[in-house]
C-alpha cells in the first residue's frame, strides 16, 4: 500500500504555537507517522525584517503516514491531532520528486498527473546552510513574490522552523502552469524570477539539503481564513 502525504493549516494561541514547535509530531510516539516537518507560516515576499513576514500563532505541518487510517486516528485521538484537525488540511499521493530529503520514505514511483487540466500542489522542503541564509533571500523573495501574486495559484505560503527549515507550498490548477511559472513562460511583470533563483542556486548551493516534491491532491478538509476549497476542479478536455 503506497503511503500517503498530508499538510496542514491552523491557527493556535501563542503559547501551544511555540509549545508545537517545541514539542512537534514524532515518528516514535504517533502511531503511523513516517516523519512530519512542524514550522510556523511566514508570509510570501514580506520584508525579511517586519514582524508581519511572521506569523506565530499560525502552524503548518508537512507529514508522511504509512496509510489514511494512521491519519485519520492522528486527528481523532492525539491531542496535536485534534488542534490540528480543527483548522485546514489536504491530503496527497506523491507524484514527483526533485533533489534528496532525508527521515522521509518517497515513493521510487509516483502517481501520474495530466499536465493541463488536473491541479497539482508543489512543496519544497530546505534545509539551509547558515551562512548562505542572506544569498538566499536575495535571490528568494523575488520569487516568493512571483508565487504569491501569481493569477493561477489559489493558496501559497511559505514557513519555517528555526533554526535552519525553511518550505512552500502552492496549489496550481493544472502542471503546465507551475512549470510555466518555474521556467519563466508565465505572462506576468517579471517573469523570469524563479528560473534566475534557479541557475543561483545552481551557480552555488544554498542548501545542505533541498527538495522539490510534485502531488496530486486527494481531497481537503475544513477551512482557513473562511476560505474552503482551493484545490481548482478538473478542466474538462
Amino acid at each position: 500500500m503506497m503511503s500517503i502525504f498530508s499538510y496542514h493549516l491552523t491557527r493556535l494561541p501563542l503559547f501551544s504555537a511555540l509549545k508545537t514547535l517545541a514539542f512537534p509530531p514524532k515518528a516514535a510516539t504517533t502511531p503511523g507517522l513516517i516523519h512530519a516537518d512542524t514550522m510556523h507560516i511566514m508570509v510570501l515576499g514580506s520584508p525579511i525584517l517586519s514582524p508581519s513576514r511572521f506569523l506565530l500563532r499560525q502552524i503548518a505541518v508537512f507529514a508522511q503516514w504509512e496509510n489514511e487510517e494512521a491519519l485519520n486516528h492522528f486527528l481523532a485521538k492525539d491531542v496535536m491531532g485534534k488542534k490540528l484537525a480543527k483548522g485546514w488540511h489536504i491530503r496527497l499521493q506523491f507524484a514527483r520528486q526533485w533533489g534528496t530529503l532525508s527521515n522521509y520514505q518517497i515513493p521510487r514511483e509516483g502517481t501520474p498527473i495530466a499536465l493541463e487540466n488536473e491541479a497539482v500542489v508543489a512543496i519544497t522542503l530546505a534545509r539551509m546552510k547558515y551562512f548562505q541564509i542572506p544569498r538566499f533571500i536575495r535571490w528568494g523573495r523575488p520569487t516568493e513574490k512571483l508565487v504569491r501574486d501569481h493569477p493561477a495559484t489559489t493558496l501559497a505560503l511559505a514557513s519555517f522552523s528555526f533554526p535552519t527549515t525553511i518550505s512552500t507550498f502552492s496549489i496550481w490548477p493544472s502542471v503546465q502552469t507551475m512549470t510555466d511559472m518555474v521556467m519563466g513562460h508565465s505572462k506576468v511583470e517579471q517573469p523570469q524570477r524563479h528560473k534566475k533563483a534557479m541557475q543561483e542556486q545552481s551557480r552555488k548551493d544554498f542548501h545542505l539539503e533541498f527538495s522539490t516534491l510534485r502531488f496530486k491532491p486527494i481531497a481537503e478538509y475544513g477551512t482557513w481564513h473562511g476560505q474552503q476549497r482551493f484545490v481548482p476542479k478538473p478542466n474538462p478536455k
